[in-house]
C-alpha cells in the first residue's frame, strides 16, 4: 500500500515521493493492461519499501528519545489513511450495489467488511488468487497491501520499543534477525503456498523490514557522490528489470521480490547523504506530483478498472479507449480525493485524539452497515439476467480441483494420480495435459466419447510443453512428472494438450511435438479457446439488460492469427489440431449459450459443465478427435 503521507519529524525527501510515482504509476498500467508494465504488480513491493522506511524513523526516533506513545503513533496513522479509505470504498460500494450481480455483491460485502477489519488479505487468500481472472472482479482486491501494511503497524512498534528496552542497540539485530527470517519463509513458501505467501504479513514482512534496515542504518552508508550515482542506477535498473521481465507467471514474492525490493532500498539510501541524478529525476514536481496522490490513486483505480473492464462504467468503445479511460480517471480521483480529502483531515486539528478515534469508530460502523444493507438487498435484475449472472466465476466441479488439477490454492503433492492416471484395460486412454483450459475439457470428453477413458494431469498456468519442466511449483511438477517419469513407463493411445496458449508458447510446442513423435507418441493439440475481454456470464447478463444481443461479439478478443500460426505448427510437426474456434464459432459468430439460460463460459474463457459437454458433442458429431 503507497505511504499516506509524510511524517512532520522527518526531512522531507521529494526524491522518496517520486519513488512513490513509479510504484503507483506501475501498479496503474500493470492493471491497465499495457503491455509494457507485466511485472507492474511489483509496485506493491516498492511502497511496502518505503513504508517500512519512513515508519521505522518515525517510531525508532521517538523511543531513542524517549517520548513515544503508541497513542500518538495511531492517531497519526488513522489521520493519514482512513479518510480516504472511507471515501473510496464507500464509493464503490454504491457502485457495486449499481452495477454487481448478486453473487458478485455478496462476495464483496465480505470482502468489505474484512477490508473494514484490515483483514482482508485473508480474504482474498482464501477466495481469490491475486493472478487468477475472478480477481478482475473484486472491486476491493487492492485492499489486500493495506491489511497486510496495517497489520505491520501493529507488529512493528511493539518490536522496537521491546527490543529497545530489552538489549542495548538489540533494535537493529532484531529487525536484522526477522527481516531474514521472513525471506526465508517467504521464498520457501512460494512453490507449496503460493497464495499465502502472496498475501500474507509474514512473508511479506521482510519487505518493509528492508526500509527499516535502511533507516536504521543497518546496510551500509552511501557517501561519495559517484557511490550515490551508481547505487541509484543500479537501483532504478532493477525496478526496470522486474517490470519489464517479471510477469505473473513469476514464483512471487520470495526470492524474486529482491530484485524491485533491493531497487528501491538503493534509490532510499542514496538519497540519504545527499543528491543524485536519480534522485533529480525523482524530484521533478510532475512526478513528485503523482507521488504525493501515490495513496489516493492506489485507493480508487482499482475499482475504476474494475468496472470499466466488467460494464464499461467509464466509456464504451475500442479497448485501447478504455484504457486510456481508466488512467485518466484513475489520476483525476486520486487527485480530488489527495486535495479535498486526504490533505484537510490530516490538518485538521480541532479534533481531539478521543475524537478522532470515535469519529473512526463511527465511520467503522457506518461501512459495517453498509455490508448489512448489501447482504440483505434483495435482487435488482430480472429473473432472467440473475440467472445468467448466477455462473460468474463458478467452475463447479467439472474442473477436479485439487484432484487432478491442481490450481494455486494446492501442491503437486495432492494431485490423485490413483484417480486421474488409471488406464482402463479395452479402452483406449488418453492423457489430457495442461492448464485450465485442459481442466474444463475432461468433464465434456469423458461423458461423451464413452470408448475413451481420459487421464487427467492439468495445473494452474501449465503450458503442457517440455519447457515446463524446469524449476518449481505444481506446473514444473507436474510437466517433469509426466514428461520425464509417466510417460516412458505408462504408453498411451493420445497425448491431448490443451493450454491458454501465446505467441511465445509456439518455439516450446514445437520442440514438445518433436519430442513426441520421436518416441511415437501420437498427439492432438486443441487451439487457443475463445476469449472475452470480461466475463461471459456478465456480458450475457448486460446484453439482456440492455436488450443488446451482439454485446459479447463486441467484446471477444482477437487471438491474432494464433488459431492459423498453431494449426500450421501441428500440421508440420505431424501432430492433429483441432480449432476451438472453427468448432465454437462457425461462420464467425461464437456460442455463447451451452444451454437455455447457461452461459457456455463462467467467466472471460473457461467452459461451464455444460459448455464442455457442449464442445464435446461437436467434437463427436464432426468426427475431429481421433
Amino acid at each position: 500500500m503507497p505511504p499516506a503521507g509524510h511524517d512532520t519529524a522527518l526531512k522531507y525527501r521529494p526524491d522518496i515521493d517520486g519513488l512513490r510515482a513509479v510504484a503507483v504509476l506501475s501498479v496503474l498500467f500493470f492493471h491497465t493492461g499495457i503491455a509494457w508494465f507485466r511485472g507492474g504488480f511489483v509496485g506493491v513491493d516498492i511502497f511496502f519499501v518505503i513504508s517500512g522506511y519512513l515508519i521505522s524513523l518515525v517510531i525508532h526516533d521517538r523511543v531513542v528519545a524517549g517520548d513515544f506513545s503508541f497513542g500518538a503513533f495511531y492517531e497519526r496513522r488513522v489521520r493519514r489513511i482512513f479518510p480516504a479509505f472511507f471515501a473510496a470504498v464507500s464509493f464503490t460500494a454504491a457502485l457495486s450495489y449499481l452495477y454487481l450481480m448478486p453473487r458478485s455483491l455478496h462476495d464483496f460485502s465480505w470482502s468489505l467488511l474484512t477490508a473494514l477489519l484490515s483483514a482482508s488479505n485473508f480474504y482474498f487468500m482464501v477466495n481469490s488468487g491475486y493472478f487468477d481472472p475472478p480477481a478482475a472482479g473484486q472491486p476491493l482486491l487492492q485492499t489486500w497491501s493495506l491489511a497486510v501494511e496495517e497489520q505491520f503497524y501493529l507488529f512493528l512498534p511493539v518490536l522496537i520499543v521491546l527490543s529497545a528496552r530489552m538489549w542495548r542497540d538489540g533494535v537493529r539485530r532484531v529487525i536484522a534477525v526477522v527481516a531474514v527470517v521472513s525471506l526465508i519463509v517467504s521464498a520457501a513458501s512460494v512453490a507449496a503456498y503460493p497464495e499465502a505467501a502472496f498475501y500474507m504479513l509474514h512473508t511479506r514482512a521482510w519487505e518493509l523490514l528492508l526500509g527499516a534496515m535502511v533507516s536504521l542504518r543497518i546496510v551500509p552508508e552511501i557517501v561519495p557522490a559517484w557511490q550515490r550515482n551508481l547505487a541509484s542506477l543500479l537501483g532504478l535498473g532493477l525496478i526496470a528489470f522486474a517490470l519489464l521481465f517479471f510477469s505473473p507467471s513469476t514464483p512471487f514474492p520470495g526470492g524474486a521480490a529482491l530484485v524491485p525490493c533491493a531497487g528501491a532500498a538503493l534509490i532510499i539510501a542514496a538519497g540519504r547523504n545527499g543528491a543524485s541524478l536519480v534522485g533529480g529525476a525523482l524530484a521533478l514536481p510532475p512526478v513528485r506530483f503523482i507521488g504525493l496522490i501515490s495513496y489516493s490513486l492506489y485507493l480508487w483505480h482499482w475499482p475504476v478498472v474494475v468496472f470499466q473492464k466488467s460494464d464499461a462504467f467509464l466509456i464504451e468503445g475500442p479497448l485501447w479507449t478504455g484504457k486510456a479511460a481508466i488512467i485518466v480517471a484513475s489520476l483525476l480521483a486520486g487527485a480530488v480525493s489527495w486535495r479535498f480529502i486526504e490533505l484537510p483531515f490530516r490538518r485538521m486539528s480541532f479534533l481531539t485524539r478521543r475524537q478522532l478515534f470515535l469519529t473512526a469508530g463511527a465511520g467503522a460502523a457506518v461501512m459495517a452497515a453498509e455490508v448489512a444493507l448489501l447482504l440483505a438487498a434483495p435482487p435488482r435484475f430480472p429473473p432472467e439476467v440473475v440467472a445468467v449472472a448466477a455462473y460468474l466465476g463458478d467452475p463447479g466441479r467439472h474442473l477436479r480441483h485439487g484432484t487432478c488439477f491442481i490450481s494455486s490454492n494446492y501442491s503437486y503433492r495432492d494431485y490423485d494420480r490413483e484417480l486421474c492416471r488409471t488406464t482402463a484395460v479395452g479402452k483406449k486412454n488418453y492423457l489430457l495435459l495442461g492448464d485450465s483450459h485442459a481442466a474444463h475439457l475432461w468433464y465434456g470428453l469423458s461423458q461423451v466419447f464413452g470408448e475413451v477413458n481420459f487421464l487427467q494431469d492439468t495445473a494452474a498456468g501449465c503450458k503442457p510443453t517440455l519447457a515446463d519442466t524446469r524449476g518449481f511449483g505444481a506446473c514444473h511438477a507436474a510437466m517433469d512428472d509426466v514428461f520425464n517419469a509417466y510417460l516412458a513407463d505408462h504408453p498411451i493411445d493420445r497425448l491431448l494438450l490443451a493450454a491458454r496458449w501465446k505467441q511465445a508458447d509456439l518455439p516450446a510446442l514445437a520442440a514438445t511435438l518433436d519430442w513426441a513423435k520421436a518416441r511415437h507418441i501420437p498427439v492432438v493439440v486443441f487451439g487457443p479457446m475463445v476469449e472475452y475481454d470480461s466475463a461471459l456470464p456478465r456480458l450475457l447478463a448486460l446484453s439482456l439488460r440492455r436488450h443488446d444481443p451482439g454485446l459479447p461479439a463486441r467484446h471477444r478478443l482477437d487471438d491474432g492469427g494464433l488459431d492459423r500460426r498453431m494449426a500450421a505448427l501441428a500440421a508440420a510437426k505431424s501432430a492433429a489440431y483441432i480449432s476451438l474456434e472453427d468448432v465454437l464459432c462457425p461462420g464467425g459468430a461464437c456460442v455463447v449459450m451451452a444451454a437455455a439460460g447457461v452461459p457456455l463460459q463462467f467467466d472471460y474463457s473457461h467452459l461451464t459443465r455444460e459448455g464442455s459437454l457442449l464442445l464435446a458433442r461437436r467434437l463427436g458429431a464432426d468426427g475431429l478427435l481421433p
